[in-house]
């Protein structure tokens, strides 16, 4: 087989034992990502502009606080994203943070200054003419726009440094994927043979797919489906088996393939777990 600095990495994931060579290539790759976070992007202004607008999910950023190796750089990284993402939700509210005591909250005359302020822009910038409200749930909200505040929180949860670097990778590996099933025999083979894929990177799999003819999107995926039928009935044979060794009557029969069923089925069903 003819490699490449594109195909390498595939290449080596389908010829590892798995249940998802793709589970075991993002992986990879995720683990990479969370190293170069915490090492090399954090002097690169371009990456500290994406990580300052998009920040982490929940998964990536118990990962990056996780390794424990740099606890300074995750700090700065957490710093200037606080620094951005506060103005963002500042301007949205018409508060103004209470720097001196971050921790008392605004007394009610202190309130009624900053609503005052607020009202006195408005009317400036409106010509002096009373402004009204955007909806009846800026009225609801006391003048917020809570509407406006919800789909900000709905598009930051949304928003992970690496999952999109991860994304955009991994869509280049299905790339390489199809291109080799097509031109290389012996990856074909390989293909074929395999253990199939975990629920998630068979539907991606699946929708690039579309992408090809007719009769070459029928010649992959009649293979992908009747081997993901038969790996699904082998896992499920090997934790029914896993279940069966917990009863006295089978306590001397072998395991088999069975030890770690359970690991190997959530992967099966869910994609990349961290379970072992």
């Amino acid at each position: 087989m003819k490699e490449t600095i594109y195909t390498i990495p595939v290449t080596e994931a389908f010829e590892t034992e798995c249940e998802c060579p793709l589970c075991t290539l993002e992986t990879k790759l995720e683990n990479e990502y969370v190293d170069y976070v915490l090492g090399a992007s954090l002097m690169e202004p371009d990456s500290r502009k994406l990580t300052n607008d998009k920040g982490f999910c929940r998964k990536h950023f118990e990962m990056v606080y996780k390794k424990q190796e740099n606890k300074l750089g995750l700090g700065l990284i957490i710093d200037t994203h606080l620094i951005e993402q506060n103005k963002k939700f500042n301007r949205l509210t018409g508060f103004t943070p209470n720097y001196e005591n971050p921790n008392k909250p605004l007394e009610d005359n202190d309130k009624v200054k900053v609503m005052s302020l607020k009202s006195a822009l408005g009317s400036i910038i409106g010509g002096g003419k009373k402004k009204s409200r955007d909806s009846d749930e800026e009225e609801a909200g006391g003048g917020f726009n809570i509407d406006k505040i919800i789909s900000f929180i709905d598009e930051y949860e949304e928003k992970c440094y690496i999952c999109d670097k991860l994304n955009y990778t991994m869509d280049r590996y299905i790339e390489v994927i199809f291109y080799l099933y097509f031109n290389e025999p012996d990856f074909k083979r390989m293909f074929d043979s395999g253990k199939g894929f975990c629920f998630p990177h068979l539907k991606a799999l699946l929708s690039y797919s579309k992408k090809y003819d007719s009769k070459k999107r029928e010649q992959i995926v009649s293979i992908m489906l009747k081997n993901q039928v038969d790996n699904l009935e082998r896992i499920e044979k090997e934790i029914n088996w896993f279940t069966k060794k917990f009863d006295y009557r089978y306590e001397s029969e072998p395991w088999g393939n069975s030890r770690d069923a359970i690991p190997r089925s959530i992967n099966k069903l869910t994609g990349p777990c961290r379970l072992r």
